[in-house]
C-alpha cells in the first residue's frame, strides 16, 4: 500500500512483540449552555483552536490517508484497537492493529499483531518531514535550486512534483515517487549523476498523477526530462523509473509476471489502458532507442508516436528533453513533442 509523504512504512514478518502501557485518561468538558435556560441574550462566543488541537487535527488527517480510520475517540496517550487497512483484521476480522498517538500529538505510530501481516508505521503531524525506509529527507535548499535554475527548471516546478534533497551535508536530490498524492518510493540522485532507488518497492511511473485522466501522455527518460516537459506547459508527462536498456532484447516477449525491468508499465496498467496516444521522448542515443522500441512493443506501436530532437549543429542533434529546454526554450521544446511522428520498426 503506498504510504503519504509524511509516513514512514515498515513490515515485519517475524515474531509479534506487545506494547506495555499505562493509559492516561482524559476528561472532555462540555461548554454547551443548559437546554433549560431561559437566557435569550447570551451572546455566541467564537473558540480558536489550541496549538495542539490543530496539531493533532493536522495528524489525524494524515493517518487517514493511509487508510487507518482514525476515529474521534482516538486520543493522545492512548492506544487504540482498529481494523488493519492492509489486511483487514485476517480471516476473522479482527481489530489487529494498534495505534498509539503522543501525549504531545507530533506523530502517531501503529502495528498490525495479525501473523500474516505485521505492518507498522509511523505519521507525523508536521507534512514538511518525509523519512523513507530508514532514510531522512527534507525541503530543498538554494544549492538544488540554483542547480535546477542552471537547466531552467523552476523552483514552482520543484515544489509541485515534490522534488526533495536528503538529509546531511551532501547535496543528494531525492525525487518523491507519488501515487494518488502518497510516496509509493524514492530515487536518489547526486550532483555526479550517480543514481539510485530504495529496494524493495514497487516500480512506477514518476508523475504518475499527472496522468490519471489524460488520454495522450508522453513518456520520458529520466525525472529531469519529466521536469523540463512540465516547463514547457505539458503535464501529461510522466519518466520510466530506471533509465534504458543498452539494447532490444531478441526474445519474444515475457509473460507479464516475468516482465520484471518493464513491471512499472504493468504496475500502470489501468493509466495506460484508457490513453489513445503515446508519445515516445527518450534520449537521442542507442539505449534511447531501445526503450522506446521495448515500450512501443508492450504498449502497441499503432498508439505510439515518436520524438525526433532538433539537431544542434551538422553533426548531431539534442539528447533530451531537458537540453532542449536549456538552449532552445520552453516553446521550442513543446513545438518538437508537438509534431512527433508515428511510431517506425527501430533499425
Amino acid at each position: 500500500m503506498p504510504f503519504p509523504n509524511n509516513i514512514i512504512s515498515h513490515r515485519y514478518c517475524h515474531s509479534h512483540f506487545f506494547f506495555s502501557f499505562n493509559p492516561t485518561r482524559l476528561s472532555v468538558c462540555s461548554s454547551a449552555p443548559n437546554s433549560n435556560s431561559k437566557s435569550k441574550s447570551n451572546p455566541k462566543v467564537s473558540v480558536t483552536p489550541s496549538p495542539q488541537t490543530i496539531k493533532l487535527t493536522e495528524l489525524k488527517k494524515n493517518i487517514k490517508l493511509v487508510g487507518i480510520q482514525c476515529l474521534d475517540s482516538c486520543l493522545p496517550g492512548r492506544y487504540n484497537y482498529l481494523f488493519c487497512p492492509q489486511c483487514n483484521g485476517g480471516k476473522l476480522m479482527e481489530r489487529t492493529l494498534s495505534l498509539h498517538i503522543i501525549q504531545q500529538g507530533d506523530f502517531a505510530m501503529w502495528r498490525c499483531f495479525q501473523t500474516n501481516c505485521g505492518w507498522a508505521g509511523q505519521a507525523f503531524a508536521d507534512s514538511s518531514k518525509i523519512m523513507i525506509n530508514g532514510t531522512k529527507l527534507e525541503p530543498i535548499g538554494d544549492e538544488l535550486i540554483a542547480y535546477f535554475a542552471e537547466r531552467r527548471i523552476s523552483e514552482a516546478t520543484l515544489r509541485r512534483n515534490a522534488v526533495m534533497k536528503k538529509c546531511g551535508d551532501q547535496a543528494v536530490i531525492a525525487f518523491t515517487y507519488r501515487r494518488n498524492g502518497v510516496v509509493v518510493g524514492c530515487k536518489y540522485r547526486t550532483l555526479e549523476k550517480k543514481f539510485w532507488q530504495e529496494k524493495g518497492t514497487k516500480k512506477w511511473f514518476y508523475g504518475l498523477d499527472d496522468i490519471k485522466e489524460a488520454a495522450e501522455v508522453v513518456i520520458v527518460e529520466g525525472e529531469i526530462d519529466k521536469l523540463a516537459v512540465e516547463e514547457a506547459g505539458l503535464h501529461n508527462c510522466v519518466s520510466v523509473p530506471c533509465g534504458a536498456p543498452q539494447m532490444v532484447s531478441a526474445k519474444e516477449l515475457p509473460r507479464l509476471e516475468r516482465d520484471t525491468a518493464y513491471q512499472y508499465l504493468w504496475n500502470c496498467k489501468d493509466y495506460l489502458d484508457k490513453v489513445s496516444r503515446i508519445i515516445l521522448a527518450t534520449d537521442f542515443d542507442n539505449p534511447g532507442n531501445a526503450l522506446a522500441e521495448e515500450l512501443a512493443r508492450r504498449l502497441g506501436k499503432e498508439r505510439c508516436w515518436r520524438v525526433h530532437w532538433p539537431k544542434k549543429d551538422d553533426f548531431c542533434c539534442f539528447k533530451d528533453a531537458n537540453e532542449v529546454l536549456e538552449c532552445l526554450g520552453p516553446g521550442a521544446l513543446k513545438e518538437v513533442i508537438e509534431n512527433a511522428e508515428p511510431y517506425q520498426e527501430y533499425v
